[in-house]
C-alpha cells in the first residue's frame, strides 16, 4: 500500500488529493481564484489529517510540472520539492495536460477520436497536446494560437474533443461539425492513476534541481495603475 499525494496548481484552480495506490482517498480543492499561496499548504494538512496520514507515511509527493500559470506552477512544485527533501521521499512530475487528458478520455472514450487538453494561456493561446483514445500523445505540447484552421488536420479526420479552461476560447472559434467541447477542469483528482505508473515505474525526480515546464519564458506586464 502506497500513499501519493497530489498537487495541481497549473491552472486557477487549487487541487490536492490524496492517494492510495491509484485509489482517491481524499481531496480538498478551490476553484477559479488563483488562491495557491493561501489554500495549499491548508489543503494538504487537512487530507492528511482527515486520514491520519503523517508526511513520513507518504510513499512520494507527486506535483503537476506544467505548463500553466508560472505564478502557480512555481508555488506548487516549490512546496511539492520541501515535502520531498524533509520527508526523504521521491518526488513524481506529471505534465498537466496528460492528467487532463486521462480525465476525458477515462469518461468520454466513445465519444471522440482525439483529445486535445487546453490550459489557458494569454489572449488567443493555449497551451495544447493532441492524444488518441489509449492516451497516446499525437502532438507534442506547444502553445497555439487559435483559429479556425489550428486543429483542422485532426477536425478533418475524426471528431476531436476540446477540454480544459483554454477550451472556450475554441468554442467560439472553431465551428468544424467535428469538434467537441466538454467541461473537464485540471484536478489533482485526476493525477493518480498516472501518479501510480510513475511510482511503481520509478520514474522520479532529482528534487534538487527539478522545475516547473513553463514551456514559455515568464513575462511581466507593467501596470497601468497610477502610483500615488
Amino acid at each position: 500500500m502506497s500513499y501519493l499525494l497530489c498537487i495541481e496548481t497549473s491552472t486557477k484552480v487549487c487541487s490536492v488529493a490524496l492517494f492510495k495506490n491509484d485509489e482517491l482517498i481524499d481531496f480538498e480543492e478551490e476553484d477559479g481564484s488563483y488562491s495557491h499561496a493561501e489554500n495549499l499548504a491548508v489543503f494538504i494538512d487537512k487530507v492528511l489529517k482527515r486520514k491520519s496520514v503523517n508526511y513520513s507515511d507518504l510513499a512520494a509527493v507527486v506535483v503537476s510540472k506544467g505548463p500553466g500559470s508560472y505564478t502557480g506552477l512555481r508555488i506548487g512544485v516549490s512546496l511539492a520539492k520541501g515535502i520531498a527533501y524533509g520527508a526523504q521521499i521521491p518526488l513524481i512530475a506529471i505534465d498537466s495536460l496528460s492528467s487532463l487528458a486521462w480525465a476525458a478520455i477515462r469518461r468520454h472514450k466513445t465519444e471522440a477520436d482525439f483529445f486535445i487538453p487546453m490550459i489557458d494561456a494569454r489572449r488567443m493561446e493555449v497551451y495544447a497536446a493532441v492524444y488518441d483514445q489509449k492516451l497516446n500523445q499525437l502532438k507534442e505540447i506547444s502553445a497555439d494560437i487559435v483559429e479556425e484552421d489550428t486543429y483542422a488536420a485532426y477536425l478533418n479526420e475524426g471528431k476531436v474533443c476540446f477540454l480544459g479552461d483554454g477550451a472556450e476560447k475554441c468554442k467560439s472559434t472553431v465551428s468544424h461539425q467535428n469538434a467537441v467541447f466538454i467541461q473537464q477542469k485540471a484536478s489533482a483528482k485526476n493525477m493518480g492513476a498516472l501518479a501510480f505508473e510513475a511510482f511503481q515505474q520509478k520514474r522520479f525526480e532529482d528534487v534538487a534541481y527539478f522545475e516547473p515546464f513553463y514551456l514559455k519564458e515568464f513575462v511581466a506586464i507593467k501596470s497601468k495603475k497610477k502610483l500615488v
